[in-house]
């Protein structure tokens, strides 16, 4: 018996999935169109990517934009941005970061312009487009170059004068969580010296005790004269034990002025105060808190010679001259000037006249120099603009590294940083100590100069209650006053 097979049964056949085309790349139809895309792929990387429809686009464009919103809430608050600023390691690895965002940056730029150049483009279209994106890259180039060198030369400067140097007389119980340690005031001593910051044997020509409320930003600038004589420390200091009745000795009066008290008491009592990296800052330090009944507790020491490039690195600083100023010229020796500085308003000088302009002494006294000293602090200042200060920062650590020394701890950084911008929103006071009816520097009412200090700093001080008189107030010194 025979079997049939059917044979229109439907055979078994593999079933095959319908194939996509490949996806169709997009380019532009023009240079001009390629050029566009280019740029916005500059602006944001990735985005030209996209536009070609390429995938990629999105592994550039949203890292960008995720480290542009994340720079952008973390800088927009002052302490951050001051806290990288003072930390040489990050500074370090920043410009690092900086590097290799420019390098892919520059690379998805040349390679969205690749993709999107439009096909048979004759030889001067070529020759254009790789001209035009050439120079964006190279436009691109000059601040992202700016930004790495400014990034290591700010390292390099905290390093170098942010050295956490140990001092006997910095406050104890500062933590960055509280910089102040709880309280209302904070003291640095300015100091201005001739010589190299680290020299020992220098003095202090200059003293500017520079009072600040850390809650309000209110400050008040105390001027000594650098010929002050019997320099008080204060009592429960080992200095005020071998000098009780003030800084005095044999011998030449000079070396027992103010400013010979850096130089004289480490000559003298070698770590007297214990162990310090600078013994002459801890003991100025205590003859001016001890003379003006306050705490001193910081300082910061600038090389008066070096002072010269300080002010050449700002482009110069505009002040008023209201007599001649002396250039050179030793009134003990009497050598005369070798020039001067005219009178007349807003005048504009460099360097080495600034520096004349704050020292200079022939035909004039101490006092009217710590007046001109004064002057010169508003007009660095006012000189010191963020954008100025930008333009020039390379220059200005560079000098800075050199003529600057302080035993403010790395770390408080960003809490001076942020004080610091109270301190700008508020007029500050002035006071100097001067030769008047109630203040002789051959032999000072320390008694009156404290009662002054007191009633400055307000009632939170103490001190006596009574009106203590009136010291000279130099607000108005750096105004033009040709009558005078």
């Amino acid at each position: 018996m025979s079997t049939s097979v059917r044979t229109d049964a439907p055979s078994a056949r593999p079933k095959h999935r319908a194939i996509k085309p490949p996806r169709a790349f997009r380019r532009a139809k023009t240079l001009a169109g390629a050029l566009w895309v280019t740029v916005l792929g500059a602006v944001l990387p990735g985005a030209g990517y996209l536009w070609t429809r390429r995938r990629l686009g999105w592994l550039v464009l949203l890292p960008f934009v995720a480290s542009v919103g994340l720079a952008a809430y973390y800088f927009t608050d002052v302490h951050h941005a001051a806290q990288l600023a003072f930390d040489p390691a990050w500074l370090r690895v920043t410009a690092v970061v900086l590097g290799v965002a420019y390098v892919v940056w520059a690379f998805t730029v040349v390679t969205t312009y690749a993709m999107a150049r439009p096909p048979g483009m004759n030889r001067l279209e070529k020759s254009l487009g790789v001209l035009v994106v050439t120079l964006l890259c190279i436009l691109v180039a000059v601040p992202a170059v700016k930004s790495v060198r400014i990034s290591t030369t700010q390292a390099d400067f905290v390093a170098t004068v942010f050295d956490d140097e140990q001092t006997q007389t910095t406050p104890d119980g500062v933590t960055e969580e509280d910089p102040w340690a709880g309280r209302d005031r904070v003291n640095v001593l300015l100091l201005g010296g001739d010589g190299g910051v680290g020299r020992s044997g220098i003095r202090t020509d200059s003293m500017i005790l520079l009072s600040m409320d850390t809650q309000t930003g209110k400050s008040v600038m105390f001027s000594l004269p650098r010929n002050m004589m019997n320099a008080q420390f204060p009592e429960d200091s080992p200095l005020h034990d071998v000098f009780p009745y003030g800084f005095s000795g044999e011998g030449d009066p000079g070396t027992w002025m103010l400013n010979a008290v850096y130089k004289t008491v480490p000559e003298l009592y070698p770590s007297i105060l214990g162990k310090s990296e600078n013994e002459g800052a801890d003991a100025i330090k205590q003859a001016v808190a001890g003379s003006l009944g306050t705490n001193v507790d910081y300082y910061l020491l600038i090389n008066l010679m070096g002072f010269q490039q300080l002010v050449d690195a700002i482009g110069g600083v505009t002040v008023n001259i209201n007599e001649p100023v002396a250039i050179n010229g030793n009134t003990d020796l009497n050598i005369p000037p070798t020039g001067y500085l005219e009178p007349g308003p807003d005048q504009h000088l460099d360097g080495f006249h600034a520096l004349w302009y704050s020292r200079g002494r022939w035909g004039s006294d101490d006092y009217e120099r710590m007046l001109r000293q004064r002057c010169m602090v508003n007009a660095i200042v006012d000189e010191a603009d963020p954008l100025n200060v930008l333009r020039r920062y390379e220059d200005l650590a560079k000098a800075g590294e050199e003529i600057l020394r302080t035993d403010i701890p790395r770390k408080l950084m960003p809490a001076f940083v942020d004080l610091a911008l109270k301190v700008k929103e508020k007029k500050m006071k002035s006071i100097a100590f001067v030769s008047s009816d109630k203040f002789y520097s051959g032999d000072p009412d320390f008694t009156w100069m404290q009662s002054v200090v007191a009633k400055a700093l307000g009632p939170k001080q103490g001190g006596p209650k009574d009106d203590p008189g009136t010291a000279v107030k130099a607000e108005d010194a750096c105004g033009y006053h040709p009558e005078a």
